[in-house]
């Protein structure tokens, strides 16, 4: 398998997402601003969309992959759906469990999670509405491990697009129709997750792996193969996602600074989550099942190898894009989102945390790179001692920065807490002898901040042309410029990398 190629494949997929995701945004920002009510609805999809990533996608992904990895190169197919079957039913049946709960307990989530949010009744109302998402995403994420261990990235890597669909249809169409607008957006997330179970179906049949759910709930609880799952799964909680719960507080946090807090935050995190998701969870979907069967084979130059590989595409592709956004903040928030409800005020609130996330971008994404080097050895302990500093130290550097940058506080520390954990992670690896560098690093950096520094000055030169806020009426023009200026920074990193003896065949690998 061309690694280079997949990652292409699933970028261009995952892209196809992104883009639809940004759209989504751009009408949710147009149609309802940074309010109260935009608060409330962030708030309401957070407490789902959280345990989706514990439970669902972050967590089980890691610990489920790996195993079922060894079980299809070990132990056959007939093997390998049995655990499929059993997996699949002790997930869904615990995932309405925690659904039923969530649905009761909305309020008291509420309370906890945001306890200044204004519109409280409408989160709660949303809440509930929303939270059987999480059922449907933890079988949209079963589907997932099974597809990307048969190497068929591209229905989950096309997936979310789905529930962007239903959002951005909700936002222009059905909204206007509703006593309470924002409503509108809690019905599209559950029609979303309907529609992105129902696009796994035809997937799993053709590889014969569609799993066969039983009525009593602790079916396959006896099977070896589901106790190592949950037992690996429980610790990679924590180690997945620390950002998530770094996150859930700073919603705390935000929600006592000035209204629109949340909203601020949430535009710039979406905009973090295009590089992230294009690189960071593109690579780590290829890279996990690789590196499994790398362990399986017990083929140790491979695994290294392999690692070797992804984190030169991380640093070739992270760091401009982290220079990038950090110098065009402004410009890229004001086309993105700067029309309708949302103010030219709410626009530069919003570029204060997407330049404060851009410090840790690249940790973001190293982190979704070098975890799966531990998943694959199906060794959770360590990113979770990990995790849990980082969590420690996130909320520190809160206390620290909070007071004077305010929701950028809340943003820089989620990213410099990335960081940590990257770098402990790569410590980690190196001391277990598990990744060796090859050749060549320091002279590969200094390529890249040559580069990077001649495409942050053209950036830079660039968005002081135009009064991108000035442009709100020009829509089309707005866009092109964005478009144009973008385009040409590329060209600069990318034709100095060239100058510099840059090849894209040497980013080329194949997995055995």
């Amino acid at each position: 398998m061309n690694l280079l190629k997949t990652l292409s494949a699933i970028s261009s997929m995952t892209m196809l997402s992104r883009i639809t995701g940004l759209l989504r945004e751009t009408l949710i920002a147009r149609a309802f601003g940074a309010g109260g009510m935009t608060d409330a609805y962030i708030v309401a999809f957070r407490i789902p969309n959280l345990l989706r990533r514990l439970f669902a996608e972050g967590a089980f992904s890691q610990a489920f992959v790996p195993i079922l990895s060894e079980y299809k190169n070990k132990q056959g197919p007939e093997a390998s759906k049995q655990l499929v079957d059993h997996v699949a039913n002790t997930l869904v049946w615990a995932t309405l469990a925690v659904t039923v709960l969530g649905v009761l307990a909305a309020p008291l989530f509420i309370y906890l999670i945001a306890t200044g949010l204004q519109e409280f009744d409408a989160a709660v109302w949303m809440t509930r509405l929303m939270f059987p998402y999480i059922s449907f995403m933890a079988f949209v994420a079963l589907a997932g491990g099974v597809l990307n261990t048969w190497r068929e990235f591209k229905i989950p890597a096309f997936t979310p697009v789905l529930l962007n669909l239903a959002s951005i249809v909700a936002s222009l169409f059905l909204q206007q129709h509703l006593a309470t607008p924002i409503y509108a957006m809690a019905i599209a997330v559950f029609v979303g997750g309907v529609l992105q179970v129902a696009i796994q179906v035809p997937a799993l049949i053709r590889i014969g792996m569609l799993p066969r759910l039983s009525w009593n709930p602790a079916a396959g609880l006896g099977d070896p193969g589901v106790r190592r799952v949950l037992k690996k799964m429980g610790p990679a909680v924590f180690a997945v996602s620390a950002a998530q719960i770094s996150l859930m507080i700073n919603t705390s946090i935000a929600s006592r600074l000035v209204e629109g807090s949340i909203s601020w935050l949430s535009y710039a995190d979406r905009l973090m989550e295009f590089p992230t998701a294009l690189l960071g969870v593109a690579l780590g979907t290829i890279l996990l099942p690789s590196l499994s069967k790398a362990k399986a084979d017990d083929d140790h130059t491979e695994y290294s190898g392999l690692l070797d590989w992804g984190l030169r595409l991380t640093f070739l592709l992270a760091l401009p894009a982290a220079v990038g956004m950090a110098v065009l903040a402004e410009p890229l928030i004001a086309t993105l989102f700067h029309y309708g409800a949302f103010t030219a005020a709410d626009a530069a609130a919003s570029a204060q945390p997407l330049m404060a996330y851009c410090a840790g971008l690249l940790g973001i994404i190293l982190v979704k790179t070098l975890a799966p080097a531990f998943y694959a050895q199906q060794d959770i302990r360590t990113p979770v001692r990990i995790a849990i500093g980082v969590l420690i130290a996130t909320q520190l550097m809160n206390l620290l920065f909070v007071p004077y940058l305010k929701v950028a506080g809340l943003a820089l520390s989620i990213g410099l807490g990335a960081c940590l954990n990257a770098a402990f992670l790569y410590y980690g690896l190196r001391k277990r002898g598990i990744y060796h560098p090859a050749p060549g690093w320091t002279v590969f950096c200094a390529k890249l901040v040559i580069a990077c520094v001649l495409m942050g000055g053209a950036a830079w030169f660039g968005a002081r042309q135009i009064d991108w806020l000035a442009l709100q009426q020009h829509t089309v023009l707005r866009i092109g410029a964005l478009l144009l200026l973008v385009g040409a920074c590329a060209a600069v990193y990318f034709a100095a990398l060239l100058v510099m003896g840059f090849r894209l065949r040497d980013f080329k690998r194949i997995a055995r």
